[in-house]
């Protein structure tokens, strides 16, 4: 197995069915501009290459647990998911990441929170394992990957959002966000460049 070039981490935002699948909560909004994308075979293939490297991969899930554990109804979407809490259980079908990633994480974190970073042990488990830099993907771009690319930033780690891994509802939000995030991270990259920055070539 290789070893990365620099101390690395894969972060997979929301790869999950309510979020991916026309069936999911989301999917009347997400369903039909994911799929025209092509993000999920190019964040796959990603994933899966990101691993070969000996990278970890880590997964977060939106869910809310009995109880509604950290969530905090201060926004329209977090009231729109509290009120539909049910179908974001830890075991529901919604919850579940999707087919073509399931056996891919290395790790997987849940949490209430915009940010993949918030409300859970994830920034400790990668600040124990010597991680510097992110590599984002996900859905939505503007949503999840936006809000967790600038989160890790202020935390301290180098975030690079994997530009050909991520999309969003509509193709301006997607470059807008882009946009900000080339602004406000250490810069966008492609899933080629990203390799190329793991390997330490």
């Amino acid at each position: 197995m290789a070893i990365p070039g620099i101390p690395a981490a894969v972060l997979a935002l929301h790869w999950q069915v309510n979020v991916i699948r026309p069936e999911g909560f989301f999917g009347p909004m997400l369903a039909a501009p994911v799929a025209a994308s092509g993000v999920v075979t190019c964040a796959t293939d990603f994933h899966a290459a990101a691993r070969a490297l000996a990278l970890p991969v880590v997964f977060t899930r939106f869910t809310i647990p009995v109880g509604e554990g950290e969530l905090v109804r201060n926004t329209g979407f977090m009231r729109s998911v509290g009120a539909a809490q049910t179908e974001f259980r830890p075991d529901s079908p919604g919850t579940a990441i999707i087919s073509e990633m399931a056996a891919q994480p290395t790790e997987v974190f849940d949490n209430q929170k915009l940010s993949g970073l918030a409300g859970s042990k994830l920034p400790e488990w990668l600040a124990d394992r010597g991680i510097e830099t992110l590599f984002v993907t996900g859905v939505a771009t503007n949503l999840t990957v936006e809000q967790t690319a600038r989160h890790g930033t202020d935390l301290g780690f180098t975030v690079h959002p994997v530009a050909d891994c991520v999309a969003a509802a509509g193709v301006e939000a997607h470059e807008a966000a882009l946009t900000n995030l080339e602004l406000v991270t250490a810069g966008n990259v492609t899933a080629a460049h990203a390799l190329e920055i793991a390997g330490g070539r």
